[in-house]
C-alpha cells in the first residue's frame, strides 16, 4: 500500500558519450528521461528523424517476414500459448544477432520477395480463371478468335443482348432489309448478360450487315488470338497449373526458411530498441561538446543508477527531491495478494501528486464484494482451482495477466466462502441429484442462511456491507488529511459525515420502518437515542457552518454549507447502489436453480441421466460466464463510483522508465554499447 518515493535524476556528459550512455541507461530499464525539455541558445535538440526512420523501416520489414513465415509455416501452439510468456534472450543471443543482422537482413528481403512472387502467381491465377470464364460461351466456335474474313467474305465476332436465337438475329435482318442474301448467322453460345454470335457475310454486303447488327446492339469482341477458344482455355489452364507449381515451390522455400523464425524475432526486437533510443537521442538537448539528461528515477535505484554511470563514463550525475511544482511519475508496490488489484485501480487512474496508493483496502473489498455477487462454492472452486492451476503451470506468463488470474484466483476463494455460508452448490444440484436419481433428498444445508428462502436478510446485509464500504472511503480520506496535517478538514469534512450518517443510522434501526424490512425490533436505551441525535445534529451543524469555510462571507458561507447538507441525498444514492449485491446474489442461484430443474425433467432413467449432463454442462458454464462477468463489471462500479468518490481523485501519470521494450523476447541482461 505505497507510491514508492520518486527522485529527480539529471546527467551531464561529454556529446561523444551520448549514444553509449543512453543505451547503458536502456539496458537498466530504471530512468525514465523527460522528453519536453525546452531548447535554449546553447542547447538544442538533434534531429534524428532519418535514423529512427531507417530502424522503424526494419522493424517494419521484419514483422512482416514474420508475418509470411507464419501464414506459410505457422508454428503447432497449444491452446494456452498466450499464456506461455515471451522466450528469454541473452545477451550473447544479441550480440550473435547483432553480428550477423546483414545476413538476416538479406533473408528478411528475400523472405518480402518471395511473398510478392505468390502474390503475383495468385494474381495471375485470378487473371486467367477470369479469362476462362469470359471464354465460356465460346467454347463452340471452331475457328480463331481473331479471324476476321477470307478474301470474297467478312467474319463478324461479337455479342448481343442476351436471350436471342440465330432466327431472332435474321429477323432483324431481314426486316431491315428484306431482299439482303449473302450472309449466315450462328450463335456459339450464351449467359445472363450477352447473346455469342458469329456472322459471315460476302463482303458487298457485309457492311450492310454489320450495321444492322450494331443497330440492335451487335459489339465486336476485344479480345483477339490466333487460337480458337478451346484452344486458348487449354493455354489459361496450362498457365494456371504453371502458377500453381511455382506458387508450391515458394511455400516450400518458405517452410524451409522457417528454422529462422526466432533469430528474426530477436533481429527485430534489437531493431525497435534501437528505434528507441533514437527517439529520446532526439529529446535531448545538445551543446557543441555536452548533453544534459533530465529525468525520474526510484529512490531504492537511484545509488545503483548512479554507480553504474560514473563506473563506465566521465560524467556528472545529480539526485535530488522532486521540486514542488512537479507532478512525479507514479509507481506503486504492494503485497503479492494486493498488488493484483493494481490492474483495476490503474483502470481509473494512479495516485495524483499528495494522494495515497488505495490499492490494498480495495483489494480486500473488491475480493469480499465479488464473492458475495456471486455466492456459489462450487462456482468458486472451479474459479480458483484454474486460476491456481494456470498460475502455477505458466510462470512465465506476462505481468499484467498474471495480476488478473491472481485476483479472480483470490475472488474464487471468496466465492467459495460465500457459497459455503449461504448454501450454494451448483445451486440446489445436491438435492436436485439425490430426489431424482437415488429417490432420497439430501440437502447442502447453509452454515449461515439460504439467500432465496430470506432474500430481506441479505438486503439488509448488503446495505450494511455498503455502509462499511462507504465509510471506508470516508476513512481514508480522513487519513490523508491527517497525514497532511490538516486536522480541520479532517474534523469538517470527515468526522462531521461520520457523525451525521451514524447518528441517522441509530436513529433510524428503532422505527417500525426498519423493524418491517430486517424482520427485527431494536429497543434502544434512551441514552443511546438520545446520542443518536446529538450526532446528527453536531455533524449536520458543522457541515453547513464549515463547508464554505474558504469564503468569508456569512451568507455564501451558510448557503454553501446548506448545499452540502444536500450530499445526504448522494449518500442515499451510493447506499442503494449496494443492493446490486441482492441482486446478483439471487440471480446466480436462481438460474443455477433453474437449470438443475431443467436437467431433471426427463427423468431418473439413463437417457435422463444423459439429458441432464447435457444441461447441467452447458447450462451452468452460461451461469458462471455471465454472473463472472457481472460480478466483475459491478464489483468495479462500487470501487470507481461508491468508494473512490469519497477520497479519490487518480489523475497521476504512470512510471515509465526507458528500457529495452520488445515484442517478441525478454532480454535478461543488457547489451553491450554499439556504436
Amino acid at each position: 500500500m505505497a507510491v514508492l518515493p520518486m527522485k529527480k535524476i539529471e546527467i551531464c556528459a561529454m556529446k561523444r558519450d551520448r549514444k553509449a550512455i543512453l543505451e547503458k541507461l536502456q539496458s537498466l530499464g530504471m530512468v525514465e528521461i523527460q522528453t519536453d525539455n525546452e531548447e535554449t541558445d546553447d542547447f538544442r535538440k538533434m534531429s534524428t528523424t532519418s535514423q529512427r526512420a531507417k530502424y522503424e523501416k526494419r522493424v517494419q520489414n521484419t514483422d512482416e517476414a514474420l508475418q509470411i513465415i507464419d501464414k506459410y509455416a505457422p508454428e503447432e501452439k497449444s491452446i494456452f500459448a498466450s499464456l506461455e510468456g515471451r522466450q528469454e534472450a541473452s545477451e550473447a543471443d544479441i550480440q550473435e544477432i547483432i553480428a550477423g543482422r546483414w545476413d538476416y537482413n538479406r533473408k528478411v528481403k528475400k523472405i518480402q520477395e518471395i511473398s510478392k512472387d505468390i502474390a503475383g502467381c495468385e494474381a495471375g491465377i485470378v487473371k486467367c480463371q477470369v479469362a476462362i470464364d469470359g471464354l465460356a460461351p465460346w467454347l463452340n466456335m471452331d475457328i480463331t478468335i481473331n479471324t476476321t474474313g477470307t478474301e470474297k467474305t467478312d467474319v463478324m465476332i461479337g455479342t448481343m443482348p442476351p436471350g436471342l436465337t440465330e432466327t431472332d438475329i435474321q429477323g432483324y435482318i431481314s426486316s431491315a432489309e428484306p431482299e439482303i442474301a449473302g450472309y449466315t448467322v450462328t450463335v456459339v453460345g450464351s449467359d445472363k448478360d450477352q447473346t455469342c454470335m458469329v456472322a459471315i457475310a460476302i463482303k458487298t454486303v457485309s457492311q450492310r450487315v454489320e450495321e444492322i447488327l450494331r443497330s440492335h446492339g451487335f459489339t465486336r469482341i476485344s479480345y483477339f488470338s490466333k487460337r480458337t477458344p478451346e484452344q486458348k482455355t487449354d493455354k489459361y489452364r496450362a498457365d494456371i497449373r504453371e502458377f500453381e507449381q511455382w506458387i508450391e515451390d515458394k511455400k516450400n522455400e518458405l517452410v524451409s526458411m522457417a528454422d529462422d523464425r526466432d533469430k528474426l524475432r530477436l533481429l527485430a526486437d534489437y531493431y525497435r530498441i534501437r528505434a528507441d533510443k533514437y527517439k529520446v537521442l532526439g529529446s535531448l538537448l545538445q551543446s557543441k561538446s555536452t548533453f544534459v539528461i533530465s529525468g525520474y528515477v526510484l529512490e531504492r535505484d537511484a545509488d545503483r543508477v548512479v554507480a553504474v554511470l560514473n563506473e563506465n563514463f566521465s560524467l556528472m550525475a545529480d539526485v535530488y527531491d522532486v521540486p514542488e511544482d512537479e507532478a512525479a511519475p507514479i509507481q506503486l508496490q504492494n503485497p503479492k495478494m494486493f498488488a493484483s488489484a493494481e490492474g483495476v485501480l490503474e483502470s481509473f487512474g494512479l495516485p495524483g501528486k499528495g494522494e495515497m496508493d488505495p490499492t490494498t483496502p480495495m483489494a480486500i473489498f473488491y475480493i469480499f464484494l465479488f464473492g458475495l455477487m456471486l455466492s456459489d462454492a462450487a462456482y468458486g472452486l472451479i474459479i480458483f482451482l484454474a486460476c491456481f492451476i494456470l498460475i502455477r503451470k505458466f510462470p512465465k506468463m506476462e505481468n499484467g495477466l498474471q495480476k488478473s488470474l491472481r485476483l479472480f484466483m483470490y475472488c474464487g476463494i471468496s466465492t467459495l466462502i460465500w457459497g459455503i455460508l449461504f448454501g450454494g452448490f451448483f445451486g440446489d444440484l445436491i438435492t436436485v441429484v439425490s430426489r431424482t436419481f437415488f429417490h432420497h433428498e439430501v440437502t447442502f444445508k447453509p452454515v449461515w442462511f439460504a439467500p432465496l428462502d430470506d432474500p430481506m436478510k441479505l438486503l439488509l446485509f448488503s446495505l450494511l456491507f455498503g455502509l462499511i464500504h462507504l465509510f471506508g472511503g470516508l476513512a481514508l480520506k480522513g487519513y490523508m488529511c491527517l497525514k497532511k496535517g490538516d486536522a480541520k478538514s479532517f474534523i469538517c469534512d470527515v468526522l462531521s459525515w461520520f457523525m451525521l450518517i451514524t447518528g441517522l443510522v441509530l436513529m433510524l434501526m428503532p422505527t417500525e420502518l426498519f423493524a418491517s424490512i430486517a424482520q427485527m425490533q431494536f429497543n434502544f436505551p434512551g441514552w443511546l437515542k438520545n446520542t443518536s441525535y446529538g450526532l446528527a445534529i453536531v455533524g449536520a451543524a458543522i457541515i453547513v457552518l464549515m463547508s464554505g469555510r474558504d469564503h468569508k462571507n456569512p451568507v455564501l458561507r451558510l448557503a454553501l454549507g446548506l448545499y452540502d447538507i444536500y450530499n445526504l441525498t448522494g449518500w442515499l444514492s451510493d447506499l442503494l447502489s449496494y443492493s446490486r449485491l441482492l441482486a446478483l446474489g439471487l440471480a446466480t442461484g436462481v438460474i443455477a436453480q433453474v437449470i438443475n430443474q431443467m436437467g431433471s425433467m426427463a427423468g431418473d432413467g439413463i437417457f435422463g441421466a444423459i439429458v441432464f449432463i447435457i444441461v447441467f454442462i452447458v447450462g451452468h458454464l452460461f451461469n458462471l460466464a455471465i454472473n463472472m462477468l457481472g460480478a466483475y463489471v459491478h464489483t468495479c462500479r462500487l470501487q470507481y463510483v461508491e468508494f473512490f468518490g469519497k477520497f479519490y481523485e487518480g489523475g497521476g501519470n504512470p512510471f515509465r522508465p526507458f528500457r529495452e521494450n520488445t515484442k517478441y523476447v525478454d532480454i535478461v541482461s543488457g547489451t553491450e554499447t554499439q556504436k
